[in-house]
């Protein structure tokens, strides 16, 4: 078990410099997107499925509450959190609307829209970028593998190079951390 052990870290680890080399740019530009949302008056949403839904709420929870430093709070809502609104979307227009039937009422011209998804094929995430670009958000696409149809569509792809799904995860929650890190030195 413990050579299974280290060589998991390995891997994460192994990949985290990786992005750390080879992404910086654009994770840089998904930053100077969610600061300038900020210093507009604009709010970040959130969604994924799954792990992504957790990633979704736990980058909310950095930006409304804190990540490292005391300061205002800030609006990010995670479209994956209320249950009586994603169970009707999907029982009256189907699960591939939950987030972009949300994403028409909440999301307004400058704000910034992240979808999440390993894979970049999400239907009901791809629906939901695509939205928020025709009501004017800046889009960022959280992926991995080859970034799937996400990484084509959104504004900021954030494509992490691995196929491996909880390799994609741990680099998601980085990159999230960075990001929230690097908004909130601004704010």
């Amino acid at each position: 078990m413990k050579k299974d052990i280290r060589r998991q870290f390995e891997e994460g680890a192994k990949l985290s410099r990786l992005i750390g080399d080879t992404m910086a740019g654009d994770i840089e530009l998904a930053a100077k997107a969610i600061i300038a949302c900020y210093a507009r008056g604009g709010k970040v949403l959130l969604c994924g499925n799954g792990g992504s839904a957790g990633d979704a709420q736990h980058l909310a929870g950095e930006l409304v509450g804190r990540f490292l430093r005391d300061r205002r709070a800030v609006p990010a809502i995670a479209l994956t959190t209320d249950t009586s609104v994603l169970t009707a979307i999907g029982n009256d227009y189907g699960y591939d609307a939950v987030f972009s039937r949300q994403a028409e009422a909440h999301v307004s011209d400058g704000d910034v829209f992240i979808g999440i998804s390993t894979s970049g094929n999400s239907a009901n995430v791809l629906r939901a970028v695509e939205v928020a670009a025709e009501r004017g958000a800046t889009t960022i696409g959280l992926t991995g593998n080859d970034g799937g149809e996400l990484a084509r569509v959104a504004d900021i792809a954030l494509t992490v190079p691995s196929t491996s799904t909880p390799r994609i995860q741990e680099g998601h929650i980085a990159i999230g951390h960075v990001l929230c890190d690097l908004a909130e030195r601004v704010l």
